[in-house]
């Protein structure tokens, strides 16, 4: 079965730490590269340095709270460039504020899933990450 290369956009190395982990258990990830702001994103996506080498990822994982470009922002200006605006976006954040998600819909996230506390549940989505964009859908780079 196909891995996918993640960006995970997230400021909390305990968070990317635990993120990490739950996708590695899950056998969901072949490359995760992380970020720790919008900007840093963006720099990563269109190969400035020090990404020069980067590839584009398969999947990103972006949260909202984050210094320098927050979330929305950045997801905004992913899905406003045609050479990324392919690229699913899941928001994976603490925040279930009704305005969050609704705000991150319209700004063409592909899904919404609030972030758990605890690693076990933490590791269950991960494994559901694996069994809907590896096993259910169809990415724009995987062979048919």
């Amino acid at each position: 079965m196909k891995k996918l290369d993640i960006l995970l956009v997230e400021d909390s190395e305990h968070d990317i730490m635990f993120i990490e982990e739950a996708l590695h258990d899950a056998e969901v990830i072949n490359h995760l590269v992380s970020v720790r702001n919008g900007e840093e994103a963006l720099n990563f996506l269109h190969k400035k340095p020090p990404y020069t080498e980067a590839k584009l990822p398969d999947l990103i994982l972006l949260d909202i709270n984050m210094p320098v470009m927050d979330g929305f922002e950045t997801l905004e200006r992913i899905k406003s460039d045609y050479e990324t605006k392919h690229i699913p976006v899941i928001m994976l954040t603490t925040s279930s504020r009704k305005e969050d998600i609704i705000k991150a819909y319209k700004e063409l996230s592909s899904s919404y899933i609030i972030k758990p506390y605890d690693i076990f549940e933490l590791e269950k989505v991960a494994s559901e990450i694996k069994e809907y964009w590896l096993k259910t859908v169809r990415l724009p780079n995987q062979d048919t």
